[in-house]
This record gives structure tokens, sequence and C-alpha cells, in this order.
């Protein structure tokens, strides 16, 4: 960013979340709304970087048990056995199954774990001021916020084996306490993606900028 491309908020001007229009707020109000979809307006998302961090620490917390406790338990006439995310998904690669056991290990153990590391990384970079590579990290905003939208398919995997899976009193399986912590780092990943503003990325180059202009003057 240069002095030739201001960022909105130092022209007065809001983009609405919902719809992207930019608009510019009534005279002496701080908060406008949209005047196409009549969204509340913002400069930046309140508490935008704490809220992130608090989803972040709570998501990496439950991701532990999410992968040590069991998230499925078969009962059969032979006994039970509980099985966790990875020994699932050992169990399920075989000549035919390969394909939904990555799935399960992309889904359920890498892609979590790289949401929250990519966060992380916007967080202490935004708060650090730092203002070196912001396309990409705004690309890689983008791509987490994507990848997001896929994160509940190993909760529908398991959820479907447990409902197809009910041959009693032959076999029947349950869902495990892991399934719930597993389900909780999407759900926090999710709102951490959700409350990052990635404008605030651009605004530690702005603020450079102004001050250089400012010592210049």
């Amino acid at each position: 960013m240069n002095a030739l491309e201001p960022a909105a908020m130092g022209q007065g001007l809001q983009s609405c979340h919902g719809c992207g229009l930019l608009s510019r707020p009534a005279p002496g109000v701080e908060k406008g709304r949209c005047p196409r979809c009549d969204e509340p307006l913002e400069f930046r998302k309140p508490a935008s970087l704490e809220r992130t961090m608090a989803y972040l620490i709570a998501a990496a917390v439950c991701y532990i048990p999410a992968n040590v406790l069991p998230v499925m338990k078969t009962i059969t006439s032979g006994g039970s056995e509980s099985d966790t995310i990875l020994q699932g998904v050992v169990l399920l690669w075989s000549p035919t199954g390969w394909p939904l056991s990555l799935i399960v290990l992309f889904a359920s153990i890498m892609i979590p774990s790289a949401k929250i590391l990519a966060l992380l990384y916007l967080v202490i970079t935004v708060k650090r001021g730092s203002i070196q590579n912001n396309a990409q990290r705004v690309r890689l905003y983008r791509m987490v916020e994507i990848i997001g939208r896929w994160s509940m398919v190993d909760v529908f995997v398991d959820t479907f084996t447990v409902s197809l899976i009910q041959l009693q009193p032959l076999m029947s399986v349950e869902p495990g306490p892991g399934l719930l912590f597993f389900a909780a780092v999407v759900v926090l990943t999710m709102l951490a993606v959700e409350s990052f503003d990635p404008r605030l990325i651009w605004d530690s180059a702005d603020a450079k900028e102004t001050n250089r202009e400012v010592q210049h003057a």
C-alpha cells in the first residue's frame, strides 16, 4: 500500500460484511447501515484479535482430547472396541477404502491443526505490526476461510458410519467423546475465522505510510 492507494477507512468509507458495498456513514454517525442490504457497518470488527485468539486457544485445548479420546465405539458379540481418529484412519486403509481413509486423515488431523497455526500466524503478525507479505497473508486467510467450509466432513463421515452400521444384536456403533471435542474444534476454528478481520493486515502498512508522510511534511 502506498500514498496513491489510501485505505478505505482513511477516506471514511465502510465495507459491508454482507454484500461488500462501500459506503460512507451519515455525518456525525459512527456506525451506519448498508444502503443495499441494511446490515450494520463498522470500520473494523470490534476486538477482532482478542476474540480470534480466545477461539484459537479454546480450539487448541479441544484438539488434544479430540485426537486422544475415542471417536467411535464398536460393540459386537465378542466385546467392545474403541477407536481414536488415527486408529480409524488405519482401519479404513484398504485397497478400496483408502480414499475415505485419506479424507478422514486430512479433515480430522491435518486441516484443523493447519487452520489453528495459520490463524495464529496471522494474529501474531498483525499484533507485531508487520508490513511484509500483506497480499500473501490475505490469500492465506481466504484459503483458510474456504477450507473451513469443509471442516465438518469427518463429523459427517462418523455420523453416517454410526447410523449405517447398526446390525444389532450382531454389531452396533456408538459415537465416542472424542467426536464431541472434534466438533468443538471445528466450530471454534470457524468462529475464529469469522472473528478475524483481514483488513487489519493492511492497517499497519497504512499507519507507517502516514507516519512517513508526516515526517517528510
